[in-house]
């Protein structure tokens, strides 16, 4: 795994779309002698709302905590809501699986071979199957098992686990279980892999909805998880073509190759600092 980037700030910021935003941005940079690697922005015609994602290296020497207190201020005095995140600081992630195991093996694959600047630092699950899997990737897994009875329980000893381990993302790879209210307003960031195209075919047992419909295609949808069942704001989504030659079997194989990939690029954008959540939408930078 490769070691920490070097120093790099990058803002995501929003708001109301007005003369100069670009210019007053990067002068703000310059003047503290920064450098911008990167810079994007995109208007939303209808609404009339400016978004824009900037990466710029600060002056060597830098007090790079206090930048980024100062840039969020600075984007307030503009009217915009504003992120700003610290790229040499690696991310620490969970995965909650359950028993499907493609997308835990794909992301734990990529982030051995040093795809994902952080830190897989817990595998937890309401199995114990992957156990040894786990471990054989060398992160600690625990098993907290969940039943209608238990459910506050076991969400709370996950919760205390996030905590402890001071987690910054938690990736759904396939965990069959719904989270609740509750557990979403406490945690950290969740993204979420749903085997459909969403809006359709929310829900269990999409593959066999789709293959009842007679779709000529599917999909796979990854998404910020919130209270409502499949209907967090969009990340990635990718389909594949099919015909009525294939049946429920061939709909489930060919979705979990568009799980892992689309899981895998939405994990991706959301440590380079790239999602702009807004509303039921996101804005997600090249």
């Amino acid at each position: 795994m490769p070691a920490s980037l070097p120093a790099t700030l990058v803002a995501l910021l929003y708001g109301p779309d007005q003369p100069g935003l670009v210019a007053r941005v990067s002068g703000w940079i310059f003047e503290r002698g920064g450098n911008i690697l990167h810079a994007d922005q995109h208007r939303d015609m209808e609404a009339g709302v400016f978004f824009q994602r900037v990466e710029w290296v600060p002056p060597e020497g830098a007090n790079v905590p206090a930048m980024a207190r100062e840039f969020d201020a600075f984007g307030r005095s503009l009217g915009m809501a504003a992120q700003v995140a610290d790229r040499a600081r690696r991310a620490r992630v969970a995965l909650f699986v359950s028993k499907f195991d493609h997308c835990f093996h794909d992301l734990l694959l990529r982030w051995k071979t040093g795809d994902y600047a952080a830190d897989f630092v817990v595998v937890i699950s309401n199995h114990p199957d992957l156990a040894d899997a786990a471990r054989g990737y060398g992160v600690p897994f625990h098993y907290i098992p969940v039943t209608a009875a238990t459910k506050a329980e076991a969400e709370a000893r996950q919760l205390s686990l996030l905590r402890e381990l001071a987690v910054d993302l938690v990736i759904m790879a396939r965990y069959m279980q719904v989270l609740s209210a509750e557990f979403l307003r406490a945690a950290p960031p969740v993204i979420n892999i749903h085997h459909s195209f969403l809006p359709a075919f929310a829900g269990g047992k999409p593959y066999h909805q789709a293959y009842e419909r007679g779709v000529k295609l599917i999909g796979a949808t990854a998404h910020y998880a919130t209270a409502v069942l499949d209907d967090g704001p969009i990340i990635q989504q990718d389909v594949a073509r099919v015909t009525h030659r294939h049946d429920v079997p061939d709909l489930v194989r060919m979705g979990r190759d568009l799980e892992r990939l689309v899981l895998a690029q939405a994990v991706r954008v959301h440590l380079e600092t790239r999602v702009l959540v807004y509303g039921k939408r996101t804005v997600v930078f090249d």
